[in-house]
């Protein structure tokens, strides 16, 4: 980019310096952390691997028409889940469309590379934003706007939950939206991204909208406007936000309800944490899970702890700033503000998501300092001695290691490097001869004005001139007061100190050189004086500019790509990691395409899951899913029938059982060995396999329930194996008296409190030798489980809250290993082990790796025979032809059909039938699957599926399209009757000019 290309566009230059800045940093820390896609080790935890890519492959599936479902109805999870919501919470982003671009089985390098781009844009769009508040250096605003978009926050927190990123570059956007509300300017655009912010992500949207709203109100205190005036400003942003959060409506109203909906999972309290662990998070390579991440690089750091004692800047300006980036960082740990900040509700997880803000803040608090000029040494030393002093406290915090302290050292020392050298170089500039300085007052207007506003000047070696403030036009524009009219002229020195663009400071804060007061612009040329001394004194202070903008863009990328390599390094040993898409995925995937019949019969992908959304990474129709809407009928119905999840109810698992697979119409299943990537997991090279039952269809015809019977989730009772049956209609288990024994052949305590059964302990080691070979000892010192079940019955073993394996003993067949996990997060889903021998004496020996209970009829003997029975009688009373088209259902019936229709999807709120063409009304509930009484008059079903919130979204967002047309239609009237009254629109422009360009000067 030349340096005329500079001169007339530094906001595209700087945006483009931050988001390169930012690609290199983000790339060059995964590549030293040897992270995918640049090396061995997974980026996917937690959510990321969880959530995030599963939903991105199910958004790509549904891009090219390959999804079972559509924009309503998910029907490859939770047998069935309302999509739209998840939508709007996890792939509204307009980014998420990229995923498109990529073949399938890349997707973790879709998402990897929507992070890098959302990341850059953030910097981008903060860089453009300097620019807009403050004019200044291009680079230096490409610096600040790496440094925020390369935060704490985003490194530690928002890389591998990348919707959040969607509020890290709406912060930015909204600020502008703010700006032109102040002038008056772009209300339709304003209104545009404010919709696009919530429709990204409302979450993120809403906390970056808080912090948007407290910049604007500092901004209009610094302005020192008349109050009818700022109150007008206030009016429009108010009125932008309105508008563009009511076009968002349909979309977060049906995230709004989708949460009324999902299961509670944990209450949490909000608890703020050490002083010390704050100041911590603010030091490069400092992780921690908990605590707010303050990074936002050394220089960033500095400067903004040098504004309080910077002499150059209007003391409203440092006042206004310092007290806003204390008052928000005070407010992220009082209870009060937190729960404000986080909209009234205490997150499961991270409590600092607001933390994205007060960085925000401190990166414009820096942008402030450097816009009236490099500090003083005493400014800096003040900001270095309050560095020193963070860093001391921070010392004492558990998550500052040793490698911190060097890489602060060497970020210090390029930072100080850099300012100090452009410290020197405004220096000189001011000190350079007269005749050198003579070319540039012409148009600026004055000596006096120009010294003021030196550090307006954004090139390398530039001089300074370009549109800047004619004289007797008062204070500077950008320090809130109001600029005077006078000649606004551009003036430029071929020659001496010839440099690339300076941007004026009268430019309204838009850094582009226009002029801040009132009257006609003058362009003036200067012949070049003193051209020798003067031109070699030019040269050596673009070289020391370049050297200091080289150790400040060092020291960020440098301190950036550390602290991001730290954050990826120390992830993978607190939280669950999965492996991306490979040999295992691309298996289970062909294997469940194979066997696809769908809506015909479901295929379950397996209960040895790799995630927690299976389904839709490797395709079929099972019960996984994970999402924070995960429905509180869904969840409380597989609880009942013995299915497990973990994340404490909203991550429910594939139930490997036959009779919820007749119930949910699962005719196929893979069977998987357990994910080698999990190191916990034994060691198993099985092929991949399936299985295949006759069931009955999706839409089944049962008997009418008593009158008042209860039919909803509440009907079922302690036992799952007696739940299994209310739902099928039929008596198919028998569950035994246990006999449950220790480790040392004794009766175990029973469990107290609300889970009636026995305690299961963790049996204490015996040395060989008195019982003989290790291996008769350690089976002789397990707990078992004795029981007498019918011979040939397959045996099931419910244990919800013990942790081990389980492993049937005396069977005629090889015996399956049940793996139970439970913890305060998780309960173990039932498993079967195997088949009943000829005497029906079973014996279950159980290895527990922590003390758990085994409930009182624990053991379910299944008799497959009356289950066939069952499913026989379901299939020849059942449907004869059911279609599935998105979120309608219709299912032709045999004629004469009497009782209740029954769809084997879970009775989430929205769903609507009818019998053959009567009034739809809102479906029954049969034990928690979706019904509708029948006559037997009709031979045809029809449920449809609308979430709820979607109509309220839909008149709220039209009636704020109305009205934005009404004011767009109102403005246009407006300016047309001005052309054709030239004399009105010169009145006007007259009395309009000085406020609009006093207000945008800011």
């Amino acid at each position: 980019m030349n340096r005329s290309t500079l001169r007339g566009k530094p906001r595209p230059a700087a945006a483009l310096l931050a988001a390169a800045i930012t690609v290199t940093a983000f790339c060059a820390a995964d590549a030293v952390a040897r992270s995918y896609p640049f090396g061995p080790r997974t980026r996917a935890v937690n959510d990321l691997g969880n959530q995030y890519v599963p939903f991105h492959a199910h958004l790509w599936d549904l891009l090219h028409g390959r999804a079972d479902g559509g924009l309503l109805v998910n029907w490859q999870s939770g047998f069935g889940s309302s999509f739209l919501p998840d939508l709007g919470t996890y792939l509204s982003s307009p980014f998420a469309l990229l995923v498109a671009l990529f073949p399938r089985d890349e997707i973790d390098l879709a998402v990897y590379v929507i992070t890098v781009l959302k990341t850059a844009c953030a910097g981008a769009a903060m860089a453009w934003l300097l620019l807009r508040l403050r004019p200044g250096r291009w680079w230096a605003a490409g610096l600040l706007g790496s440094a925020y978009a390369l935060c704490g926050w985003s490194l530690a927190d928002a890389s591998y939950n990348p919707m959040w990123l969607d509020g890290l570059v709406a912060l930015p956007l909204l600020c502008l939206v703010g700006e032109w509300a102040l002038s008056g300017r772009r209300r339709l655009l304003g209104v545009l991204i404010v919709a696009l912010a919530w429709i990204a992500n409302f979450y993120t949207a809403y906390m970056a909208t808080l912090g948007a709203g407290l910049l604007l109100l500092l901004r209009l205190w610094l302005s020192g406007l008349p109050r009818r005036r700022a109150l007008a400003a206030a009016g429009r942003a108010t009125a932008t936000v309105a508008l563009g959060v009511g076009l968002a409506a349909p979309l977060v109203t049906v995230v709004y309800f989708g949460t009324k909906h999902a299961y509670p999972g944990r209450v949490t309290h909000f608890a703020p944490v050490a002083t010390e662990d704050v100041l911590a998070r603010l030091l490069p390579t400092t992780y921690g899970f908990g605590s707010p991440a303050l990074f936002v690089g050394t220089t960033a750091l500095l400067l903004a702890l040098a504004l309080p004692f910077h002499r150059a800047a209007p003391v409203r300006v440092r006042a206004g700033w310092s007290l806003l980036v204390v008052a928000v960082a005070l407010s992220m740990q009082w209870t009060p503000t937190h729960l404000a900040w986080h909209a009234f509700a205490t997150p499961n997880g991270s409590p600092y998501r607001q933390t994205f803000v007060l960085c925000a803040l401190l990166v414009i608090a820096a942008w402030h300092t450097l816009s009236y000029g490099v500090p003083a040494r005493r400014a800096l030393a003040a900001a270095t001695a309050l560095l020193a002093l963070a860093a001391a406290v921070a010392s004492r915090s558990g998550l500052v290691h040793s490698y911190a302290w060097p890489v602060l050292l060497l970020a210090t020392g390029g930072a100080l490097g850099g300012l100090l050298l452009l410290r020197h170089t405004e220096a000189t500039r001011s000190t350079a001869p007269a005749a050198t300085r003579a070319g540039s007052r012409p148009g600026a207007g004055g000596g006096s004005e120009a010294t003021r506003s030196g550090p307006a000047t954004a090139g390398i070696g530039s001089a300074a001139g370009t549109g800047a403030v004619a004289a007797g036009s008062g204070p500077a524009a950008g320090d809130g007061a109001a600029v005077g009219a006078g000649v606004a002229g551009v003036g430029s020195v071929p020659g001496a100190g010839a440099g690339p663009g300076a941007v004026g400071i009268g430019s309204g804060g838009d850094g582009s050189g226009s002029a801040a007061g009132e009257g006609p612009a003058v362009t003036g040329s200067v012949p070049a004086a003193g051209t020798g001394a003067a031109g070699a004194g030019g040269r050596r202070r673009g070289v020391l500019v370049g050297l200091a903008v080289v150790l400040l863009v060092g020291a960020q990328v440098g301190e950036a790509a550390a602290t991001s390599a730290a954050a990826t390094r120390l992830r993978l040993n607190h939280l669950d990691d999965y492996a991306p898409w490979g040999d295992r995925q691309r298996s289970q995937s062909e294997a469940v395409s194979e066997a696809d019949g769908w809506p015909a019969y479901r295929t379950d992908p397996g209960r040895e899951q790799t995630v927690g959304n299976d389904p839709m990474v490797v395709g079929g129709q099972g019960a996984q899913y994970y999402s924070s809407l995960t429905a509180d009928v869904l969840s409380r119905t597989l609880t009942a029938l013995g299915d497990g999840w973990t994340s404490r109810g909203r991550n429910v698992q594939s139930l490997d059982n036959a009779v919820t697979d007749a119930i949910f119409s699962v005719g196929a299943r893979v069977h998987s060995p357990p994910d080698q990537h999990q190191r916990w997991n034994p060691r198993d090279s099985t092929p991949v396999t399936v299985s295949r039952q006759d069931v009955p269809p999706l839409v089944t015809v049962r008997p009418a329930p008593a009158p008042g019977a209860r039919t909803g989730v509440s009907a079922f009772g302690p036992s799952p194996y007696r739940n299994q049956e209310l739902l099928l209609g039929t008596r198919v288990y028998t569950v035994p008296a246990l006999t449950v024994r220790t480790a040392d052949g004794e009766q175990p305590e029973r469990a107290a409190g609300d889970r009636a059964g026995t305690v299961i302990e963790v049996p204490r080691t015996k040395g060989s030798g008195a019982q003989g070979s290790r291996g008769r000892t350690a089976a002789a010192s397990r707990p078992s489980i004795a029981a007498q079940c019918p011979a040939g019955s397959e045996v099931y073993l419910w244990a919800p809250h013990f942790s081990g394996t389980a492993r049937l003993t005396d069977t005629p067949a090889r015996p399956l290993t049940g793996r139970f996990t439970s913890d305060a997060a998780k309960i173990a889903a039932m498993q079967r082990l195997g088949t009943a021998p000829a005497s029906g004496r079973v014996r279950i020996e159980l290895s527990p790796t922590r003390t758990g209970t085994v409930p009182d009829g624990a053991v379910g003997c299944l008799d497959t025979a009356r289950l066939r029975t069952a499913v026989q009688r379901l299939e020849e009373t059942g449907a004869d032809e059911v279609t599935v088209s998105d979120g309608t259902v219709r299912a032709q019936l045999p004629a004469g059909s009497t009782g209740t229709a029954v769809l084997a999807a879970p009775r989430i709120a929205g769903w609507r039938c009818a019998a053959d063409g009567a009034e739809t009304k809102p479906a029954a509930t049969y034990y928690g699957l979706v019904a509708v009484p029948l006559d037997g008059s009709a031979t045809c079903v029809t449920c449809t599926f609308h979430p709820p919130g979607l109509r309220l979204g839909a008149a709220v967002g039209g009636a704020s399209l109305l009205t934005l047309v009404l004011l767009g239609t109102l403005t246009a009237v407006r300016r047309r009757r001005s052309a054709r009254h030239p004399a009105l629109r010169t009145a006007g422009t007259t009395a309009t000019r000085p406020r609009e360009r006093t207000t945008s000067a800011l």
